[in-house]
């Protein structure tokens, strides 16, 4: 039966008036028709065809309108930079130039600005030859043209300089690239095997161990354990800032009263600081602790010679072992018994190291770049070192020696800045043995501004190499293996501290530079990418929440090594600037946790009853209204950045490299020199952390 269509009720609907038809349809017939477009009545009517010239000349007027707008901006944003580098390198409104002390920092800027003027007068050059079509590099070969196809003279000057590229500096530059990139696989080799190292420390949970451990059991006594007598050393100098928690902190370690001297060794030159010193002294003195104050009055070695006078004290000889803490180090209380049972029945042990944490790592970019490096030397290197070879450089504070492995070596000597490496070294050819507690973290500072850690990181760098020149005989003439010797000299020293800043600065800050001028001398794209990226993954992963932090750590590292390079070359030739001995500027924060952990035992403390020793309530009562009064008119301190000459001179020498790479379309080089002369303008301009107090 055919199907019966009614329109009744739809068309009842629309037309409310006349008189309704219906319609029946008896054995159609049907068809299929394939349309390919709709009809022309019924297609969409394009929104343009409506509109008139003056809605079109409206609608160009409003797309000029915001383009405009976005020149005038960036327009704005130039003028704006161009105006504040006038500003700070001109006229020096608001900002000091980082002055070099020394004939040495001054011929590297002078070196550095004549790379610079040569690098954007060959720039010149290129883009001219860019413009004009000049283009001898598509294929390998050089293509030098006849005599009759020379342009003028600038086309003479430029294809001269082409064959001089090719016949000369390119062979001279690639020499020197591919022994740095040896010395890189080499580096990053080491590296691997560290983290190898590090990652079977974890599988296996190696760590050491105490046999007995008798601060476990409810009493002591009855373990047969005696507590053997400690020497608690903390050495400062002006710590303004810190000395307060230092003092604090180690005044209420766990240890018997009687078995403890805690010596306060203050190097400051201000006689304010030395009174607010002597008044924290006597007010734990009042509270029972053994703790007593030295000022000396002959300066000389630095932390070494301070250290060296301490030890010369008569009592010393009653004492057994003997822990430093730097100024701004504030360790638990269990500090001593978690590290003092070590050397119980085990005599060849010398030193027993602790690690650091940081209270400020997260206090802006610098720091949280530090916290990086520094989690790995501890994480990775001296844990892998303290687990299979028994040796790693003593890190100056938070550990605990052995007098008798101090003395036995020498004790402290004040050859070089570097103190703690050198007794370090010595003991370890006296055949003493370190562990390194990597569960054991004592609270202290990294540096929040880069005029601090500049400093920091150029003692730290040219101290080594100045041992390296005076331990080597004694290393070569030791009694002890050979193995032990050679990890002494090419992995410790030469590998660690000399190779490590010499190829990171001339293969990232020189030759990379230098090959986007010079084609022929390209480095592989491994070289400059993923062995780099690689080697920064391994450094992040004992701190896994600073991997978003990766493309700024990569840099900042080649940042430094001019810092690093200047540092080592100053102490391997013994160059004046080794002998410095700057104080690293603290800023005396703690965690919210030990403040209120402190606020608890002042208050238990205070219940107790004082005992009083050697200090009179006048002299009490002076030295706290002199602390009042400094605490209640602090002196203003006017917050001034610096401009670092050097930093912004290759800053803006890799800013030329990298705009040569973009004529050269050669992408990965671009990003990377863009974003490392980024990083040095930043640098030069100070902006990272000065402006903290």
């Amino acid at each position: 039966m055919a199907p019966r269509l009614d329109f009744s009720d739809w068309w009842g609907k629309d037309s409310k008036e006349g008189t309704p038809v219906v319609v029946k349809m008896e054995n159609p017939n049907y068809s299929v028709v394939e349309i390919n477009g709709p009809d022309s009545a019924f297609r969409p009517v394009e929104k343009s065809r409506g509109k008139n010239a003056k809605q079109v000349t409206w609608v160009l007027l409003l797309k000029a309108h915001r383009a405009v707008g976005c020149v005038a901006w960036l327009a704005t944003v130039f003028w704006a930079l161009l105006g504040t580098i006038k500003k700070r390198l001109i006229f020096r409104q608001g900002v000091a130039v980082a002055t070099e002390k020394l004939g040495k920092g001054k011929l590297v800027l002078q070196i550095i600005r004549v790379f610079l003027v040569a690098s954007l007068a060959i720039l010149a050059f290129e883009v001219v030859a860019y413009l004009k079509g000049w283009r001898y590099f598509e294929s390998a070969n050089l293509h030098i043209p006849r005599a009759l196809d020379l342009q003028g003279w600038l086309h003479v000057v430029y294809v001269a300089w082409l064959t001089f590229r090719a016949d000369y500096i390119a062979p001279l530059i690639q020499a020197l690239s591919q022994f740095c990139v040896v010395l890189f696989l080499i580096q990053s080799v080491d590296r691997l095997i560290l983290c190898l190292g590090c990652f079977w420390i974890k599988y296996k949970k190696i760590k050491p161990r105490i046999e007995v451990d008798p601060f476990k059991s409810d009493d002591v006594e009855a373990s047969g354990y005696e507590y053997p007598m400690v020497l608690v050393q903390i050495p400062m100098c002006n710590e303004r800032e810190v000395y307060e928690q230092s003092i604090s902190a180690v005044c209420q370690m766990d240890w018997p009263k009687d078995r403890i001297l805690i010596q306060v060794l203050d190097d400051s030159n201000d006689e304010s600081i030395q009174w607010l010193i002597k008044a924290e002294v006597a007010k734990w003195n009042q509270k029972g602790v053994n703790i007593i104050y030295r000022h000396r009055l002959i300066r000389t070695g630095y932390k070494a010679g301070n250290l060296k006078s301490a030890m010369g004290c008569d009592y010393v000889k009653d004492y057994e072992f003997v822990t430093i803490f730097d100024a701004d180090f504030q360790p638990n209380p269990d500090f001593l018994k978690l590290t003092v049972p070590h050397f119980k029945g085990n005599p060849e042990l010398g030193l027993v190291q602790a690690r650091w944490a940081f209270v400020n790592k997260d206090e802006n970019l610098l720091t949280r770049l530090q916290n990086i490096n520094l989690c790995f030397h501890f994480e990775v290197e001296q844990q892998v070192n303290g687990t299979f070879l028994n040796f790693f450089g003593f890190n100056g504070t938070a550990g605990v020696w052995r007098i008798k492995a101090l003395e036995e070596s020498g004790g402290w000597l004040e050859r070089t800045t570097v103190e703690d490496m050198d007794i370090a070294v010595r003991a370890h050819l006296n055949g003493w043995k370190f562990i390194f507690l990597n569960d054991v973290k004592v609270l202290c500072e990294v540096p929040e501004s880069y005029e601090a850690y500049r400093k920091q990181q150029h003692r730290w760098h040219s101290g080594p190499m100045q041992l390296f020149r005076l331990c080597l005989p004694a290393i070569i003439t030791s009694k002890m293996a050979f193995w032990k010797k050679a990890n002494l000299i090419f992995l410790f020293f030469l590998l660690r501290k000399l190779i490590l800043p010499f190829y990171s600065f001339t293969l990232f800050c020189i030759i990379l530079p230098l090959t986007m001028f010079v084609p022929e001398a390209e480095l592989p794209m491994w070289v400059i990418c993923y062995v780099p990226v690689l080697m920064s993954f391994l450094n992040i992963l004992p701190t896994p929440k600073s991997i978003p932090f990766i493309v700024p750590y990569l840099l900042f590292e080649n940042t430094m090594s001019v810092t690093k390079f200047n540092a080592m070359v100053s102490g391997l030739f013994q160059l004046g600037s080794s002998y410095e001995w700057v104080v690293t500027k603290k800023a005396g924060r703690s965690s919210e946790s030990d403040l209120l952990a402190a606020a608890e035992r002042d208050s238990k403390t205070m219940n107790q009853a004082p005992i009083c020793r050697g200090a009179s309530e006048t002299e009490l009562e002076l030295l706290n209204q002199l602390k009042e009064q400094k605490e209640a008119n602090p002196t203003p301190v006017k917050k001034v950045n610096k401009i670092y000459r050097k930093e912004l001179a290759l800053a803006f020498l890799l800013l030329t490299a990298s705009v040569r790479s973009l004529l050269s379309a050669q992408g990965v080089h671009f990003y990377f020199l863009l974003f490392q002369g980024v990083t040095f303008l930043v640098v030069g301009l100070d902006l990272i952390g000065e402006q903290i107090s």
